[in-house]
């Protein structure tokens, strides 16, 4: 196969959002020629003893997902485990199909390895994204929905888009995951108040057994983090993601006056907002770390300040489809040499 790094250099010299075309183009062949993709699936796929874990009443062969926002239609989730995901993530879901924010929406900060995105929510809906899932639930690997209310709904209505969208998708995905922290939908990040995620705990709570988690931004004091996320907790969530793209700019050389931040460069502060959060909350929740992780190492101290699962998505961009498997394969080395014998004995060790 091609270098990835070569290739690299061909998939940059597109814009950002037209290669993430080409790469899901690419990667939903999965779905009408499996037999073909099964190559790469035993290439990139780790399924390790000591890997594996019980989580939301699945099985998680390993502990890498892919986040929410590249496989936004449910469109490519044979494809992503073909490439060694443990879990996929599919969404933001709205009720209604919607176009997202104008373009260009995508940007790419390759010296940072970061990506800066408005994208806005640009989603087939539910009626289509339902259909698919339809087709391909349950799959061999978990996956989680996740779902968020339209642009033109108001703020006083948003908990009628999160309801419906439970009401509708919670049979076909292993978990739910409620976005009130993306930064490109005006008025969405105003949902984080204990207010409105006391209400919508409790209505989500009578519309389904499947656990149900809440998505936090970076970009708020830790302490506001803990409240926040212990509050979910104690109106019913089942576990938290920590966290969304961030809205500070200063983060990279030369930003856009538009949207949020992933990559590298969000490292710190994810993991900061995620430590708080694990001090607090490790033990009573489940949880998830998202943003920043780009090797083995990284993973691994999530994994040890408490989380079970972590996620990537610009990573993979920048690194390259052996990315998930490089992880994995150094979470085996590095559980070894600490004389964990299963990831569940890692997690939360430095916790305890």
């Amino acid at each position: 196969m091609i270098n990835y790094n070569t290739f690299k250099q061909l998939l940059f010299k597109l814009d950002p959002e037209s290669a993430h075309y080409l790469s899901e183009i690419f990667l939903s062949g999965a779905n009408i020629c499996p037999n073909a993709y099964n190559i790469m699936t035993n290439s990139n796929f780790i399924a390790h003893d000591s890997l594996k874990q019980e989580l939301f009443g699945k099985t998680f062969l390993n502990p890498v997902g892919l986040g929410a926002g590249f496989d936004k239609n449910a469109t490519i989730i044979r494809g992503m485990s073909s490439l060694g995901f443990g879990f996929s993530e599919i969404g933001t879901i709205t009720p209604i199909a919607q176009d997202g924010n104008p373009k260009p929406r995508l940007f790419r900060h390759i010296e940072e390895e970061s990506l800066q995105n408005a994208m806005g929510f640009n989603n087939d809906g539910l009626h289509k994204i339902k259909k698919r899932l339809e087709n391909i639930y349950p799959y061999t690997t978990p996956i989680g929905v996740n779902i968020g209310k339209n642009k033109t709904t108001s703020e006083n209505d948003a908990i009628k888009d999160y309801t419906k969208l439970i009401s509708e998708l919670h049979t076909l995905g292993d978990y739910i995951v409620i976005n009130i922290s993306s930064p490109n939908t005006p008025g969405l990040r105003d949902l984080q108040n204990e207010t409105f995620i006391k209400e919508l705990f409790k209505k989500a709570k009578g519309l389904t057994s499947k656990p149900i988690l809440l998505k936090i931004a970076p970009d708020m004091s830790e302490q506001q983090a803990v409240d926040l996320t212990s509050m979910a907790v104690e109106h019913g969530a089942d576990g938290i993601i920590a966290t969304n793209t961030s809205i500070d700019y200063t983060l990279v050389g030369k930003p856009y006056d538009i949207g949020g931040i992933s990559g590298a460069v969000i490292k710190e502060k994810s993991f900061k907002i995620f430590e708080a959060v694990a001090k607090e909350l490790y033990g009573k929740t489940a949880l998830i770390s998202v943003g920043g992780i780009d090797s083995a190492e990284e993973a691994y101290k999530r994994i040890k300040a408490g989380a079970s699962l972590v996620q990537v998505l610009s990573s993979l961009i920048f690194k390259g489809p052996s990315f998930v498997k490089d992880i994995n394969l150094g979470l085996i080395e590095m559980l070894h040499n600490n004389g964990f014998q299963n990831i569940t004995d890692a997690i939360g060790s430095d916790r305890k």
